[in-house]
């Protein structure tokens, strides 16, 4: 019997778990990564850095017993899945660094345009590269959960799916954001876009404009788009991350409608991110109450064990699908392409008489 209370919200583990190298230590690695693998009981064997300080300071925090001292002696570790968690500029760099057929995963997102995205799946593919992209949201507890829902048909024939941000996000916590001419599609709503990706398919096309607000000195920072899947499903993203006017009325939501239930998701990471508030689950079905969803973990550290364990999985041959894999990672970099030349093209003239 189908029944929301049993929904699916965690990935199963590897069975023997290869121990990471971590190439990278910035915010996200201290603040996720490491978290999500001490909570599976994932082996970290070691970390690099190009700043060397950075790398023995978070070695020293989260007990990590090595501390690399160039690239090719991290990616000398025999046996192991590297996490790569640099900047999207030095992916390519680090990629074509690591042995061929190594296990990698590496930070979202792919590049910053789609011109970049094809270089750097051309790197893994010529170096025969097991390389999954940490498109983490759809392993989020929450939306396992939503794509288990879709897929035992509790909602029936998606009809429409809304994202809905109205919030303050923190930009200052991420200086290396401001020189980017693509900001808020291309570093946040690419998750949105990954993740409807996920459970509805590539869209035919898209309408989009990204805009800058007045206060920020960030290229984007407010994105309004409709993914086009024909006539039947509706899909939009209403994205603003300057309503500093108070709690009160902050949203960040995603609403899954079909024409026998709706999920309702409360994204509570983003509200007073980074301490965040509790996610949230609810799902009702036709003409009946809405149930609130018990949910057994966070967006934050909990979908970073999924990514890991399905590439880990997806190496050893226990899965058969690498859900993020660098081949499927370069749909969303071209959806996210094809909403920047929606942004450059002209808008249609309303007529004047």
């Amino acid at each position: 019997m189908n029944r929301p209370s049993d929904l699916r919200q965690s990935y199963p583990l590897p069975s023997i778990p290869k121990p990471i190298v971590i190439i990278g230590s910035g915010g996200i690695v201290k603040d996720a990564h490491l978290p999500a693998y001490a909570k599976a009981n994932f082996p970290v064997a070691g970390v690099f850095d190009i700043d060397q300080t950075r790398a023995e300071t978070v070695a020293k925090a989260w007990g990590i017993p090595k501390v690399f001292r160039c690239l090719d002696e991290a990616a000398a570790t025999p046996g192991c899945v590297f996490d790569v968690a640099v900047p999207p500029v030095d992916q390519g760099i680090v990629l074509s660094n690591l042995p061929e057929g190594a296990a990698v995963l590496i930070q979202k997102p792919l590049g910053l345009d789609l011109a970049e995205a094809t270089k750097i799946r051309a790197v893994c593919r010529g170096r025969r590269l097991c390389a999954a992209v940490n498109f983490q949201l759809r392993f989020a507890p929450m939306m396992l959960a939503v794509a288990d829902a879709v897929d035992r048909g509790l909602l029936g024939r998606l009809i429409d799916i809304e994202v809905h941000l109205n919030l303050v996000t923190p930009w200052h916590l991420f200086p290396h954001l401001r020189p980017n001419p693509r900001v808020e599609i291309v570093s946040h709503s690419i998750h949105y876009l990954d993740l409807i990706r996920g459970i509805a398919g590539d869209p035919h096309g898209v309408l989009a404009r990204t805009y800058k607000h007045p206060s920020s000195d960030l290229a984007q920072t407010r994105t309004s788009a409709i993914l086009d899947y024909g006539t039947d499903l509706r899909v939009t993203l209403s994205i603003n991350h300057h309503h500093d006017f108070g709690p009160r009325f902050q949203d960040a939501s995603f609403r899954f409608e079909g024409d026998r239930g709706a999920a309702m998701v409360k994204l509570g990471l983003l509200l007073n991110y980074p301490e965040g508030e509790p996610d949230e689950l609810w799902i009702a079905s036709k003409g009946g109450p809405w149930e609130k969803i018990t949910l057994e973990g966070r967006w934050f550290p909990d979908a970073f064990i999924g990514t890991m364990a399905n590439l880990q999985r997806f190496s050893a041959g226990e899965d058969e699908i690498l859900h993020t894999s660098v081949e499927d990672a370069w749909h969303t970099m071209a959806l996210v392409e094809a909403c920047y030349q929606s942004n450059a093209s002209a808008s249609v003239p309303v007529p004047k008489n």
